[in-house]
């Protein structure tokens, strides 16, 4: 195994201190934020000598669920506790996209109101999964010109309300698989209007109906289904079983199979994070939050690269071209180049 260490520095402008309600790092020009550690020279297809990291936009108080949309040539992400989703680009850098984003409900209340994960589906349309209202649901309006108009597609298990959808993908025949942990809910676990008994994952299927796949992890959060269907993976942020799971899916949509992907228990005391949001790129290469920043494994399911990072990694997106991996990091979107 050939180990090497890339040392990369973010080049920024001095940052603006927020509000935040997460204990961040704060960064400055003079700082070397992060470092790559090469585990296996195949992951030398990824990262250059000379790669370069960027700060692109900072002062959220928790980013999330970054999005790239081809089309209008953006990457979208949510800020959760501001209840709004931002947009990124060469041509405008940061503006307001959505707002309110996941709760739209006119009774004040606090926490993580806002959406967490976003997808576009194969029709076009953006789904969110949204912490304050509960749900996953659809937005009615072109991702050109985005409004706070949504559809349920859904907000309950057998009668009972979900505690605060965090990660949503759908598969091919357009099935969306998604978490529910309790991150969203004012007092988490213990708030009084919690009604699933577990922490489950989900499938809403193609003609509405709901099915609870998974009640076993403690913190089920990222999800991600393999590029040809067969297997879905899921990222528990519970640090006292950091792990990332993965289950074989049958033609019929049956889970069998689950174990363990990669335990990142071990290393939870070393740095910031835990298993969060994850991606896989078109040749299967996953690339995953966990502690200490980005994970990469290859298709084989071999850990072959550390981003690593001073704060803490919440998730992952890439470009249409695969060229640029983005991060959102507490209150920080970061973007770094990729070979090509």
């Amino acid at each position: 195994m050939k180990k090497s260490i890339l040392f990369i520095s973010f080049c920024a402008a001095i940052l603006t201190a927020c509000n935040n309600e997460k204990p961040a790092t704060q960064l400055t020009t003079a700082d070397t934020l992060t470092e790559v550690e090469i585990l296996d020279s195949e992951a030398e297809k990824f990262f250059s000598k000379d790669a370069k990291a960027e700060i692109i936009a900072s002062g959220f108080l928790w980013s999330e669920g970054p999005l790239w949309l081809k089309d209008q040539k953006i990457l979208i992400f949510s800020d959760v506790p501001r209840n709004t989703i931002n947009s990124w680009s060469e041509k405008d850098s940061l503006k307001v996209y959505l707002t309110p984003s996941g709760y739209t409900d006119t009774i004040a209340r606090s926490g993580e109101t806002g959406s967490n994960g976003l997808f576009l589906n194969k029709e076009g349309k953006l789904v969110l999964a949204q912490h304050g209202d509960r749900r996953i649901a659809e937005m009615q309006a072109p991702l050109d010109t985005p409004k706070a108009i949504f559809k349920t597609l859904a907000d309950k298990f057998n009668g009972k309300r979900f505690s605060s959808p965090n990660d949503v993908y759908a598969d091919s025949k357009g099935n969306y698989y998604f978490t529910d942990p309790p991150y969203g809910l004012e007092k988490k676990e213990n708030d009084p209007s919690k009604e699933q008994a577990k922490e489950g994952v989900y499938r809403i299927n193609v003609d509405g109906t709901v099915e609870q796949l998974i009640d076993s992890l403690t913190r089920p959060n990222g999800i991600i289904v393999s590029n040809d269907g067969s297997k879905l993976y899921v990222a528990n942020s519970d640090p006292a079983r950091a792990i990332w799971a993965v289950y074989d899916i049958d033609a019929q949509g049956k889970l069998s199979n689950g174990k363990i992907f990669m335990d990142a228990t071990p290393f939870v005391s070393k740095g910031k994070g835990l298993p969060d949001g994850l991606k896989m790129n078109h040749e299967g290469y996953i690339f995953a939050s966990g502690p200490c920043g980005i994970w990469i494994f290859n298709p084989a399911g071999k850990h072959i690269a550390t981003i690593k990072i001073k704060e803490h990694a919440s998730n992952v997106a890439l470009d249409d071209t695969e060229s640029y991996l983005y991060i959102t990091a507490n209150m920080y979107l970061l973007r770094m180049k990729l070979n090509k």
